[in-house]
């Protein structure tokens, strides 16, 4: 119980210090082990501290030169210091945390580390750290492969387990894919523990999932309409890769669904500096372009995605509109999926921008309509959309069309309560100024006026 209660308090000081050091492009690191007096006290960082890659690097190696050789690293997707301090139970509500595993492996582990503020570039270069400071290759470790796993402690081994993370009411809560992760923890930490084997373990993010942009980058020319001009945090991917863009590509959730199985994040392979994303195949002209995304694994089989688009004009507005015809994808032995895209069209020198553009209709903003029976069995999901086609200029977008309306839901609201404001004051003052005032008085110098009494 003292452990448990000890998980808490680092859990606590995780979430405490994360929310003095909050800024973007960070994620927490949190490494335990079977060995006793890996860290060092005094080699924690202080708070609101951000660990650099060098930083990391010495703070691992002394761990991996005193410690166990079996090295078990939980790489989830998206983390930041923030899910610790909603879903942990920090406050507490401990039989309502997501990490119930986590923190009975902190509270029982003999030395432990909590690093709440990691250079996210520094956390996504740990697999390659400790390959070449283990000197062999990861091993990737799902649910299936657990039960046959077998460990020798006088081997080295590095187990890679890769954690998902999904955001937006469409997909899992956040709360419950973080419980998920926990879950397959302890499954893994109960294997390695039937079998007495030594280690250290070690889980971290490639990337947060939260953004807290910085105060400072604020500054007045910025502010304004919003959805004039969307902010993104990694570079948008570009056709081509080099030389003058001429397509820009870019959504915060990026993710595909295959016959109701699991969701497949495309994210990281597609933006940012580590993407592995192919557009050799992409065309553009300056009436029609194709962007076609090439995966070389995505659930265990390779899988091409083609956005379809036109440059027309129109005489009745004067001007070129660029619209997002149809999105297809193509699986090996399988029949195309063809979506037809709705409600996509900008003018040709603006962006196009949507919160959601997904194939199902829940918070939806722009629809993907099947086109074809198979498609029915596809799942596309986009959050934060953001595409533009032509008359691109370096690598930021234009400004964006939005697929918000101007009258929005509370717009209309606001409205019709006015409207029925202003109908009651006007049918009150209508009532008010129809009142007659009495037309006959009483004249003192003549007689009274007397009303009868009947008995």
């Amino acid at each position: 119980m003292a452990g448990r209660e000890a998980a808490g308090l680092l859990l606590l000081l995780l979430a405490l210090l994360g929310l003095v050091s909050a800024q973007t492009g960070q994620v927490p690191l949190v490494a335990w082990s079977s060995r006793s007096s890996l860290w060092s006290p005094l080699a924690v960082p202080h708070e609101g501290h951000v660990v650099t890659e060098t930083q990391l690097a010495a703070l691992l190696d002394s761990a991996l030169d005193g410690g166990p050789h079996n090295v078990l690293l939980f790489l989830q997707e998206k983390l930041s210091v923030e899910d610790f301090t909603a879903y942990g139970g920090v406050f507490g509500n401990k039989p309502d945390s997501a990490f119930p595993n986590l923190e009975n492996a902190l509270g029982a582990a003999p030395s432990s580390l909590v690093l709440p503020s990691v250079d996210w570039f520094a956390a996504s270069a740990v697999p390659a750290f400790l390959k070449a400071k283990l000197g062999i290759s990861p091993l990737h470790v799902d649910q299936n492969t657990l039960q046959e796993l077998r460990l020798n402690a006088s081997l080295p081994a590095l187990l890679l387990i890769r954690l998902p993370y999904a955001t937006g009411s469409s997909l899992m809560a956040p709360k419950e894919v973080l419980t998920s992760n926990d879950e397959i923890l302890g499954q893994v930490l109960s294997a390695l523990q039937s079998e007495d084997i030594p280690y250290t373990a070690i889980l971290t993010a490639l990337r947060p999932s939260r953004v807290v942009r910085d105060i400072s980058d604020m500054v007045p020319e910025r502010l304004g309409r919003q959805l004039l001009q969307k902010e993104t945090v990694a570079a948008p991917l570009r056709f081509p890769v080099t030389g003058t863009p001429q397509i820009l590509f870019w959504a915060s959730n990026f993710s595909v669904a295959f016959n109701g199985t699991t969701w497949h994040d495309l994210t990281n392979l597609t933006f940012g500096e580590q993407r592995s994303v192919n557009v050799d195949e992409s065309k553009w002209t300056p009436n029609a372009s194709e962007l076609v995304l090439k995966y070389s694994n995505v659930g265990g089989f390779p899988l091409k995605i083609t956005f379809r688009m036109t440059n027309l004009l129109y005489p009745v507005s004067a001007r070129y509109w660029f619209t997002l015809h149809n999105v297809e994808l193509v699986r090996p032995q399988n029949p195309p999926a063809l979506f037809n895209a709705t409600q996509i069209v900008a003018p040709s020198d603006y962006s196009f921008a949507c919160t959601y553009v997904a194939s199902h209709p829940t918070a939806s903003e722009a629809m993907l309509i099947p086109n074809n029976s198979f498609a029915s069995q596809w799942k596309v999901l986009m959050v934060n959309f953001q595409i533009q086609s032509y008359n691109v200029t370096g690598e930021r977008f234009s400004y964006a069309s939005d697929c918000a309306g101007f009258f929005s839901h509370g717009i209309w609201m606001g409205l019709l309560t006015s409207l029925l404001l202003v109908a009651i004051f006007t049918y009150g003052l209508h009532m008010v100024m129809s009142l007659k005032t009495m037309d006959r008085f009483d004249d003192p110098k003549g007689p009274t006026i007397s009303v009868p009494q009947t008995e």
